[in-house]
Formats: structure tokens, C-alpha cells, sequence
């Protein structure tokens, strides 16, 4: 290939000359363009990054090489156990996560695998792609809106599946805050549904995927998912150590100290009742799982960044001094699987994934791995922070307590629970604010999630409902 383009160079008589062959590497371009001396014309090769997933220097895009890390494996022996001969149901199969767990679930060989989204044409695509790698497999596509109780309620009637993995969400942070009722009805009230369902028709594991931005939200999304961690830890009723504030803010929520809730043992929790049928034992464990960025997931940097270098610049960084947790689709699909194999129920557990990566330090190292030269090819411009984004995510709050696991890289933090009265009080006040202005719904927000702290609110509303928490 090399000894090809140096022969086209070495005959062609431009003043400068330039070849595009993404399937070199930049030092042996660079080497080829130096050896094209003596015609007198300034001529180098060029590596032209190829289209958004195609390959690059001779391969695929390395995006855990992305990491700083190296890639954590979750595949165990508990995973076989606990997986093989189940009913797994997935919502979100078509999105980045949900379709990844699906991949990698039939490895463990499920009796049946539930694919549920509301998106036809990416169900369309995972079910098609499994089938084709995974012939004679028990495969059930479910077009289905988390929104629709009623519709929820039936497909976990019909199906009974003993594991659910929820990773249907809404996750953009910008688009949450322009959408606050949108983020209250898919992510709080969505997962209620399924949480619901699951409850009633005999689950025995129930994992949520959650975000790192729920801890100390500044965003729509990150408070709502908090929300949703609270409602599920509800319906186990988990222990906790102490009562606690934030910043001087008392939490509405109680210490709950028994194993179960009382109102969930006497079958009082609104969850209890689900289309009018009480569930004859409840002893479905609900965990949540708090994610770091999934590299290349759908909207995520790694893909932006990917098709503004192939379009020649400029990438966009919205902070010099911008941070985030990373982990890569396949730790984020291990990391669900493991935990519902591992948690007794009312945990939220995190990946060790290592230290934040800088996104200026992201941007540049994937331009440097195009070939390219940051500045002289391709330019890095700042457009600012977006509403709801932080500067630096956390994994935990201070006054989290942190426990091992029986995995050496997941954790499990033990988080203020709920009783079903509070979690009642808050669904029905989110309820109430879904269709009303953007304030209202970050105020609600405020009340249950009390380190919420939304620039977009007046200090004054803020000011009234620390005052209002505190009383």
C-alpha cells in the first residue's frame, strides 16, 4: 500500500499533495511522505480519519483503550448460576445498555429473553441480531411504553420473568432540563410502573440502572433517577445506619430499621396492589446500579467527538476543566448482571472505574489516534456547560457509607431508604407537577431530593423549601 502511494507521489507534479488512506498509521504516513523527496514539491501523506464506524489504522476505534484503565471483567461463575434457565426481561433493549445486556445475556443461556422497548425500529435490530447468532433461542420482542401501567402489567402477567434488568430512560441532561415533566414521567413514574409489575407478578431480582449524576443532582434527570432509587429502596425497606442532612438540609426521609417495611409486609405500600391483585409474597430484591459514561453509547462524547473529527473539526469541549467517570458498554452490561446475581436488596452499587478522565484530555487523545494534530488538523473550541451539567461528577456523597461486595470491584453504598408512606407522598406530588412549569417540577424535585441544587431555580424557592425541609 505505502510502496504504491510513494510511487503515485514521486510522479505526480503538484506543489502539494496529500493521500487519504485511513488504513495507515500516522508515523508510517508520515515516514511515506519523507521518502517522496527530490521532485521538488512539498508533499507529505495524510491519515483522514473514515466514517463514524468504520475502521482506523487498521482497526476498529480502540475505545477502552480510551479508558486510562485497564477494562474491568465481570464474567463469573455466579453469573452462569444465577442466569442460566431464567425468564430475563430487558426494557431499553434497543438503546447502547439495554442492547448490550441482551448480547451478553444469552451467553448464560436463558430459558427465555424479553426484549422491551417502545422504539420499533432498534427492537427491530437487536432481535434480528440475535436471532441470527443465537438460532432456536427463545426470543420475545415487546413493543411497550414503560409509561403504560396497564401494558406493563399485562407483559409481566404473560411472561412471569424472574430477573429484570430496567434500562429504559431518558439520560440527556440538556434535554431533561428544556423537558422536566418528561424526565418525572419516564424515569420516576416509568420505573414505578415496572417496579410495580415486577412486585406483583413474583420477580425475584429487579436491577435499575441509575447515574453517578444522581448523587448531589444539579440536573433534572439526576434528581428524578434519584427518585426512582428511592421508590425501589422503598419496597425493601434496607436498614440504614443514622439519619442524615446535606449541607444543613434534614432529609424527608426516615431510618427505616426493619428488614421490610411494615406497610410493605402488611401489603400496604401503594405497590402492593397492581391492577387490583395483591401479590402473594413479595420478595422481589430491587438494587440500582450507578453508572459513570458509558464510552460510546448513543449521544455520548466518544461518537460526537468520532463524527466531528471525520468532518474535519472543530470538536466541541464544553469545559477546559471538565470531568466524568467512564466505563465501556461492555463493563456497563457486565456490571447489571453482576449485580443482580449479588445483592440481597435495597443496595445501590458502584463500579470501581478507576480515576475521572478530563474530556479535553478525551478529545485530543482521539484526535491524536486519527492521525491528526490537535490545532494544526483539527480545532478544539469551548462552547460552556450546559444547564444541569457539573463540572466534576461523584460516586457517592460524603456521608454515604461504602461496604465491599463478593465482587473486588463493585462496592455497595448504603443510601438513606423511604418508608412506602413517603415514597407515596412523592409519587403523588411528581404526579401532580408532570404537565406544570419547569419551576414546579424542580421545586417538587427539591422536597424529596433535598441536595438537589438546580441553578435554574430562584435562590428565594430554594431558600423556602430548606426552610419548609428543615421545619
Amino acid at each position: 500500500m505505502l510502496d504504491f502511494v510513494r510511487n503515485i507521489l514521486r510522479g505526480w507534479p503538484a506543489t502539494r499533495q496529500a493521500a487519504v488512506a485511513p488504513d495507515v498509521s500516522a508515523p508510517a504516513a508520515k515516514t511515506a511522505g519523507e521518502d517522496t523527496g527530490g521532485t521538488g514539491t512539498q508533499q507529505a501523506i495524510r491519515e483522514v480519519p473514515a466514517a463514524p464506524g468504520q475502521a482506523n489504522a487498521g482497526g476498529v476505534l480502540d475505545i477502552a483503550g480510551l479508558l486510562g484503565r485497564p477494562a474491568v471483567s465481570l464474567d463469573t461463575p455466579e453469573l452462569q448460576r444465577f442466569l442460566a434457565g431464567k425468564v430475563i426481561l430487558v426494557t431499553g433493549a434497543g438503546g447502547s445498555i439495554g442492547s448490550e445486556i441482551c448480547r451478553q445475556m444469552m451467553r448464560f443461556c436463558p430459558q427465555r429473553l424479553v426484549l422491551l422497548d417502545q422504539a420499533e425500529n432498534a427492537l427491530f435490530e437487536i432481535d434480528r441480531e440475535l436471532r441470527e447468532r443465537w438460532v432456536g433461542a427463545e426470543l420475545t420482542p415487546v413493543v411497550a411504553d414503560i409509561g403504560d401501567a396497564v401494558r406493563i402489567n399485562h407483559v409481566f402477567r404473560k411472561y412471569r420473568p424472574e430477573v429484570v434488568f430496567h434500562a429504559a430512560a431518558h439520560k440527556h441532561v440538556p434535554m431533561m432540563e428544556c423537558n422536566p415533566g418528561e424526565a418525572i414521567k419516564n424515569n420516576v413514574l416509568g420505573t414505578k410502573n415496572v417496579a410495580d409489575a415486577a412486585l406483583a407478578n413474583g420477580t425475584a431480582a429487579f436491577v435499575l440502572i441509575s447515574t453517578d449524576k444522581a448523587v448531589n443532582p444539579t440536573s433534572v434527570m439526576g434528581a428524578a433517577k434519584r427518585c426512582a432509587e428511592l421508590y425501589l429502596q422503598s419496597l425493601n425497606g434496607e436498614p440504614v445506619s443514622s439519619s442524615w442532612s446535606v449541607e444543613g438540609v434534614s432529609s424527608p426521609w426516615s431510618v427505616v430499621s426493619s428488614k421490610h417495611s411494615p406497610a410493605i409486609a402488611s401489603g400496604k405500600h401503594p405497590s402492593a396492589i397492581v391492577g387490583g391483585k395483591q401479590s402473594p409474597a413479595i420478595r422481589t430484591r430491587f438494587v440500582a446500579v450507578r453508572f459513570g459514561n458509558v464510552l460510546g453509547s448513543s449521544g455520548s462524547v466518544v461518537p460526537i467527538f468520532h463524527k466531528q473529527i471525520a468532518a474535519g473539526g472543530p470538536v466541541t469541549v464544553t469545559h477546559p476543566d471538565m470531568k466524568r467517570f467512564f466505563m465501556t458498554i461492555p463493563e456497563a452490561a457486565q456490571l447489571v448482571m453482576q449485580a443482580a446475581a449479588i445483592a440481597k436488596g435495597g443496595e445501590i452499587l458502584v463500579l470501581d472505574m478507576g480515576q475521572p478522565v478530563r474530556i479535553l484530555d478525551l478529545a485530543k487523545e482521539m484526535i491524536r489516534r486519527s492521525g491528526l494534530t490537535v490545532d494544526e488538523d483539527i480545532q478544539i473550541v469551548f462552547s460552556g456547560t450546559r444547564p444541569g451539567e457539573k463540572l466534576y461528577e461523584e460516586l457517592a456523597n460524603d456521608t454515604d457509607l461504602t461496604a465491599p461486595t463478593s465482587h473486588e470491584k463493585i462496592r455497595v453504598w448504603e443510601l438513606p431508604s423511604a418508608t412506602a408512606e413517603q415514597t407515596h407522598e412523592m409519587i403523588r406530588e411528581l404526579s401532580a407537577v408532570i404537565d406544570a412549569s419547569g419551576d414546579e417540577v424542580r421545586l417538587a424535585l427539591k422536597r424529596f431530593v433535598p441536595e438537589y441544587q438546580s441553578p435554574a431555580l430562584p435562590v428565594t424557592a430554594m431558600r423556602v423549601v430548606r426552610e419548609a425541609a428543615a421545619a
